[in-house]
């Protein structure tokens, strides 16, 4: 259990010392009877919340809130007020304080009003214990415990030590395939050199081809006249990050081929050689496979990336990452906004637990940003989201049903494979449901008793 340090701050001997006395049992207080004696306390260590009178003698309260937000703009303040000047109350909060109380307080308020603070503070020290757990000396890094992730960037880290050889992330969108990408490159013997990130996708298949190898003045219509370094060249002594690859042309293809393969390339125009030693990363969530079959991608180029493949999991494959992940983004918008929210409600838990994540990590960001911003708090709630408990809980169940079917057309398509699988998983469901009992089970399924368990035991279900 965490145990907070509070500091009162207040001239009134009765005051300072009844807060001190009603919030000692539960907190780590000490009690100051002016802001200059806590500033100097605060040289040896800075608490988790201050209470701070607006009216004191010497340097008073909203000059002791600037200060102390230029030198601790994390720390929250509570100011204290003998009575509600509207005026100084809104100087306060423009200057930062997180909230204030009137005398005479209340402690049942008081008490509520810190615990929210406090619960602010206790989602920063959670983001901060995973940042100081993923991220060190500057490195990309994932947040999650899941086996899933886990695993991944265990390979990430066996991976990066070559400075050379070619990786392929495989992934859908919004998984973090870039994030990979720069996790080899920070981890790899090339760090100090660049890492250059092109998205194929978003450049025009006529002018891919330059804007990798650059080109020679007069090259084509409209070449700048001194010529251009080609991005490649740019990534001379580091890495170069190929996302969307399977955007590429098939000029493109065939020129970054022989280039993979001699390390060597011609300008667009030119007719020097020019040879670069960099690490070459690409990602796709296309099926490359498939691309090939039909002739889109060159089968050579798509071995020759993929000397090594990393495949990314889905959101969908690393639940347990769901939560964590979703506060992340919450403190991170919650500074964005200026907004104090303070946690996750267990219904919008459960309703992003049980979400069918199409977008991954990048539509959890973005449902995150969403409820922040349309959200009063201090916690986001299911409507601020824009999920339904109920619709996402079906979409899931969809989706569990879907894993039993083999798409039309397939190979592995088994009509009778597909109806005794999907029969399991509603016998299975219903004794969930029924917590065991058959006949219950039974009913809910619109089934005979007898019926039921003939079929629960030819399918072998306990």
């Amino acid at each position: 259990m965490i145990t907070y340090d509070i500091y009162i701050v207040d001239d009134e001997d009765t005051v300072r010392n009844g807060i001190a006395t009603a919030l000692e049992s539960d907190y780590r207080v000490k009690a100051f009877a002016t802001a200059e004696s806590a500033l100097e306390a605060m040289e040896q260590g800075v608490p988790d919340l201050m209470l701070l009178d607006i009216g004191l003698p010497g340097l008073d309260g909203i000059e002791a809130l600037g200060r102390i937000k230029q030198t601790y703009p994390d720390l929250l303040v509570i100011m204290i007020t003998a009575y509600e000047d509207i005026r100084t109350v809104i100087s306060a909060m423009k200057l930062g304080a997180y909230d204030y109380v009137v005398k005479p307080i209340h402690m049942d308020s008081l008490e509520l009003t810190i615990a929210n603070a406090l619960e602010n503070v206790r989602l920063r020290k959670e983001v901060q214990a995973l940042q100081e757990k993923y991220l060190k000396e500057n490195v990309p890094f994932f947040i999650g415990e899941s086996h899933a992730i886990q695993d991944v960037m265990t390979f990430v880290g066996q991976v990066a030590k070559s400075p050379d050889t070619p990786v392929l992330i495989i992934g859908e969108t919004g998984t973090g395939k870039e994030l990979i990408a720069s996790a080899i490159h920070y981890r790899s013997p090339n760090f100090k050199g660049p890492l250059i990130v092109v998205n194929c996708a978003a450049i025009p298949k006529d002018l891919i081809e330059s804007e990798l190898f650059g080109y020679e003045r007069g090259a084509f219509s409209g070449a700048s006249p001194s010529g251009k370094k080609g991005l490649i060249e740019e990534a001379e002594g580091g890495t170069l990050f190929l996302d969307e690859v399977g955007d590429l042309s098939h000029e493109a293809q065939s020129k970054l081929l022989r280039f993979l393969e001699e390390g060597e390339f011609y300008k667009l125009g030119g007719t020097r050689k020019i040879r670069v030693t960099t690490r070459v990363l690409s990602a796709t969530n296309k099926n490359l496979d498939e691309m090939i079959e039909k002739g889109l991608f060159r089968k050579d180029l798509y071995f020759r990336l993929g000397v090594i493949r990393v495949e990314v999991p889905s959101l969908n494959e690393r639940k347990e990452d769901i939560i964590p992940l979703a506060k992340y983004f919450l403190l991170e918008f919650s500074k964005k906004f200026g907004k104090s929210f303070t946690g996750i409600a267990p219904e919008a838990e459960k309703a992003l637990l049980n979400h069918r994540w199409v977008g991954h990590v990048r539509e959890l960001r973005n449902l995150i940003e969403r409820g922040v911003l349309i959200g009063t708090g201090p916690l986001i709630r299911v409507d601020d989201l824009g999920l339904s408990p109920v619709d996402q809980a079906r979409s899931q169940e969809a989706a569990q049903i879907g894993r039993f079917l083999p798409p039309l057309g397939s190979e592995t398509m088994d009509l009778m494979a597909a109806l005794e699988s999907l029969e399991r998983y509603y016998l299975e469901g219903a004794l969930r449901i029924a917590g065991g009992n058959e006949s219950r089970a039974a009913k809910l399924l619109s089934m005979n008793h007898h019926t039921f368990r003939y079929r629960r035991r030819k399918l072998g279900i306990k």
